[in-house]
């Protein structure tokens, strides 16, 4: 079942009609006994495994909050989390682990066949345990107090429109909502039909015809690598996963809004920014600031002096890549972008300045795209790691960098990849400069109505003949 079916357009108008017709605590148990039934359609065996986390953390933060043991506290706080990271290890990096042991054995003359485990990995095991984690912790450092019900903890963690893939909800602005009344507004719910065409519009018309020449030129059907193919590859995986994470994200906010809940924006225009450090406050904004909460921080943050604050960017940044998926190409894209915003903070983070503009207002346009043409093309580079099948792939793919080469097709692949992404960075540029969460928030319902009909059309003609499965289905 994904977002950008008809399975799933059916299942959530069937979900919201009924759902208003019932009172708060007969709402939640619908959700989330429509929310397990969502999670349990890719495969049922799972559902044990959320169900088993959800109870773990639920009595363990009861237990933590009514105690005044330092040491019984720890040992709960410690119980919970090793819960959740054993089930998150297990079965998203076992295979990973066993291969690399392998791999390095047989370097020194050992050979030896590592068990395989024949499973699959869970759906969104990394966001849910991410919430889990934040949960535990909020409670632990009493930031947050530990809900009674076990019915709101559990559609807190398991809320079908974030479950499979995000945002990664904190407990303090999800859980609230889940444990108060809501209501049937008409304005939040033209709203959120406004979050989904969008989400569907970058998904479908953006992502998913970038996605026919990414594979095309990765895989190899547009001939061997050359500096002309890996252009193509790289700009149009670069934008197929902006458009299909954050069209997501807008079906998820927008899917949410129908219920009465709100979830945190989760990308602002990210190949405008000026920085690195900019990019990963408009990037993946949920998982950001998480990283940057519940790991920078309890690291040392930028407490300990330069050196130990560059640590401190470079492992977040390392382990992130690593939540991405387990595999050495997501480790080196993590530590990419580590080593990048190290070096940024350690030259005076050249690239962000804001005093050079002030120095020469003339240039300051002109320097802060020229800027913005520098992190994009850092990003692109680090995505090629993203996106190869393994390290080998990448290097051989980057290498055609400095092979020349042209062929007549390739105008026909760099015209479809104008067309698709043109329109989504002429509305980014729109959504900077007025702040909007999305297009026309802030219009008339005449215009935002005709800009709906704009973009059903759009999706009607303009889509892929061709669908992928959302990337981020796969962490």
């Amino acid at each position: 079942m994904f977002f950008d079916s008809p399975v799933y357009v059916v299942f959530l108008l069937a979900v919201v009609p009924l759902y208003w017709r019932l009172t708060h605590r007969r709402q939640n148990l619908f959700l989330l006994g429509s929310s397990y039934f969502f999670y349990g359609w890719w495969d049922y065996r799972f559902l044990g495994l959320i169900l088993i986390s959800t109870l773990v953390d639920f009595w363990c933060a009861r237990w933590i909050a009514a105690s005044s043991d330092p040491a019984r506290r720890r040992l709960l706080l410690s119980f919970s989390v090793s819960v959740n990271l054993a089930f998150l290890g297990f079965f998203k990096y076992y295979n990973f682990f066993a291969d690399s042991l392998a791999s390095s054995l047989q370097l020194i003359g050992i050979e030896v066949s590592p068990w395989v485990l024949a499973v699959l990995l869970p759906p969104g095991i990394s966001f849910y345990t991410f919430q889990e984690l934040a949960y535990i912790v909020d409670v632990y450092n009493r930031r947050l107090a530990p809900t009674k019900s076990l019915t709101d903890y559990a559609l807190f963690i398991s809320l079908f429109p974030h479950l499979i893939a995000g945002p990664i909800q904190r407990p303090s602005h999800l859980l609230p909502q889940v444990e108060s009344p809501r209501s049937l507004e008409p304005a939040k719910i033209f709203d959120g039909l406004m979050l989904i065409l969008s989400g569907l519009f970058r998904k479908c018309v953006v992502a998913d015809n970038c996605a026919l020449l990414a594979n095309a030129a990765f895989g190899g059907q547009l001939g061997a690598p050359n500096v002309t193919v890996v252009l193509i590859g790289t700009y149009a995986f670069a934008w197929q996963i902006y458009g299909d994470f954050s069209g997501y994200s807008d079906i998820a906010r927008g899917s949410a809004q129908l219920l009465g809940f709100h979830f945190m924006v989760n990308f602002r225009q990210p190949y405008l920014s000026t920085s690195l450090q900019e990019f990963w406050r408009r990037w993946h904004i949920s998982l950001s600031t998480w990283l940057r909460d519940y790991l920078y921080i309890p690291l040392g943050g930028n407490r300990g002096g330069e050196i130990l604050t560059q640590r401190n960017l470079f492992l977040t940044m390392l382990i992130g890549g690593f939540w991405h998926g387990a595999n050495w190409t997501f480790v080196i894209w993590g530590a990419l972008h580590g080593a990048g915003l190290a070096a940024t903070r350690a030259v005076g983070r050249i690239l962000s300045s804001a005093e050079t503009d002030k120095a020469l207002p003339g240039l300051g346009s002109t320097r802060r795209w020229l800027r913005r043409i520098v992190v994009f093309h850092f990003v692109c580079l680090a995505w090629v790691f993203f996106r190869a099948e393994s390290l080998p792939a990448a290097w051989t793919f980057l290498r055609g960098l400095a092979v020349p080469g042209w062929h007549p097709e390739y105008s026909t692949a760099i015209l479809l990849l104008c067309l698709s992404t043109i329109p989504l960075f002429l509305m980014d540029l729109q959504l900077d400069r007025s702040g909007e969460e999305y297009p026309c928030a802030q219009a008339s319902v005449r215009t935002r109505v005709l800009v709906a009909c704009v973009a059903v059309t759009a999706l009607m003609v303009f889509s892929a003949s061709a669908t992928s499965a959302f990337i981020y289905f796969q962490f």
